[in-house]
């Protein structure tokens, strides 16, 4: 949105997110959108808002108010916008990615381009360099730990929305429920799920601990959150508060990725602290299941051969 005069114009917009106040997200978008009102001189003035401050609907609906220019800022993990633009769910392929430092070359490089070519063909402009980390997920349970796939047989699952999650853990045999983040807790607490995955930084923001007492360290997938942008608002800013926000994304985010690698790996240890009992299950035989069943056929066609192919390029074979 704008507003004053023609010789001060004055751009206002809203950055959400569905995390927590505390989270390892939110402090940082707070320092780039703080640095970004500084160095226009409050032409662009952003506020961010954690837990989604009230903002209703599915994150889908979300998006399509950010396409429609209702919103201006969202935060949001590829596999979620798996119905806007399939190839997306790409960022959360299982044990497609060697480690964090892997993960962004990719992303940040002819994969990522390609991504946010289709993202901006359907109204959405997601930030170059603006993948914020939220690291790789593991499996933690109310009291049942789970040392290899088979333990995973029946076990009620939650999942964040997207095809991809649903499809790999159906594929190894237990059974994934769907539940909002916010709800997470509760569900754990009231038995309505068996356990959940997640990268560690959100066992810790979300308290989980109270509620699971195994994780295991499967690394099973990588999880990010895109920085995305209403295109339509994008194209409303001049020029050179565009490079200046640019140039912003690159340094927090770089920042908030290096933050969130050291504090899953801190956590590793400091739940054990907590409490809970860690345990180090062999990744290969939840990755041997998976090719086993058929998985990555199937997602290779889902995601197209551009996608599957720029992938490929980075990482090497898959199957």
């Amino acid at each position: 949105m704008t507003e004053g005069t023609q010789s001060a114009v004055r751009w206002r917009g809203r950055q959400y997110h569905y995390l927590s106040a505390d989270s390892h997200v939110h402090p940082f978008l707070v320092d780039l959108w703080a640095e970004v009102r500084e160095r226009t001189g409050g032409r662009l003035d952003v506020t961010v808002h954690a837990g989604n401050e009230g903002l209703p609907g599915s994150h889908l609906e979300i998006v399509q108010r950010l396409i429609d220019g209702d919103i201006e800022f969202y935060v949001l993990m590829g596999g979620i916008l798996g119905p806007v633009v399939p190839a997306l769910e790409i960022q959360g392929l299982p044990f497609a990615f060697r480690d964090h430092a892997q993960v962004h070359v990719v992303f940040d490089g002819a994969l990522g381009d390609y991504l946010r070519a289709e993202l901006l063909a359907k109204g959405v402009y997601a930030l170059p360099r603006g993948l914020l980390e939220n690291g790789f997920r593991h499996i933690s349970t109310v009291s049942r730990p789970v040392a290899g796939p088979d333990d995973l047989a029946g076990l009620k699952i939650r999942i964040p929305e997207g095809r991809m999650f649903e499809d790999a853990f159906a594929s190894l045999g237990a059974r994934p429920v769907q539940v909002n983040i916010l709800k997470m807790h509760q569900a754990l607490a009231e038995g309505r799920v068996d356990g959940q995955e997640n990268p560690l930084a959100v066992t810790e923001a979300l308290k989980l601990y109270e509620v699971t007492k195994f994780v295991s360290l499967t690394y099973h997938m990588w999880s990010g959150f895109n920085l995305l942008a209403s295109a339509r608002f994008w194209r409303s800013l001049p020029a050179d508060i565009q490079d200046t926000v640019l140039t912003s994304v690159a340094r927090h985010v770089a920042r908030q990725r290096a933050h969130t690698d050291a504090f899953n790996r801190e956590l590793e240890t400091r739940l054990t602290a907590r409490g809970m009992t860690v345990l180090h299950p062999n990744r290969a035989s939840f990755h041997a299941r998976l090719i086993e069943s058929g998985f990555y056929r199937r997602w290779k066609t889902a995601l197209g051969s551009k996608a599957w192919g720029l992938l490929e390029q980075g990482v090497g074979g898959l199957d």
